[in-house]
């Protein structure tokens, strides 16, 4: 079984134990998380598409450790002007280990009770437009 899921902003297939890197989030390595923004997931046989999100469905990880990526360098010139600017910059991450995808039922939602319809009073039929003599009738 796999999942979409939206983590941070980003979409990520997840698959059970499977290790990946996200966008950094706040928590303490070792404590489990849940996300409920599953986009979609697939069985052997059977696709469950959200719209947008899977309704009941949820993916079970674990925070394993935080880190920062390798080193990106930012280098910006005009060329000549001489003008150059070199930057770095490294990102951070979360390390996650996908524990299980559950696939809940749909939450049954209560009807709201039918409104009593109300019949609106006929509108009263306004009188005839008064015609307005025209310019270039003649009398006579």
């Amino acid at each position: 079984m796999y999942a979409i899921v939206d983590i941070s902003g980003k979409q990520f297939r997840v698959e059970k134990g499977q290790e990946l890197k996200v966008p950094y989030s706040g928590g303490d390595s070792g404590t489990n998380v849940l996300y409920d923004r599953v986009l979609l997931v697939g069985e052997e046989a059977d696709t469950h598409i959200g719209q947008p999100v899977v309704a009941g469905a949820q993916v079970d990880a674990t925070i394993l450790s935080h880190g920062r990526e390798k080193k990106i360098i930012v280098f910006k010139f005009k060329r000549r002007k001489g003008y150059q600017k070199k930057r770095g910059h490294r990102q951070d991450f979360t390390l996650l280990r996908i524990n299980d995808i559950k696939l809940g039922q749909p939450a049954k939602t209560a009807k709201a009770p039918a409104k009593a319809k109300v019949e609106k009073a006929a509108p009263k039929q306004a009188a005839p437009p008064k015609k307005a003599p025209a310019d270039n009738e003649k009398d006579g």
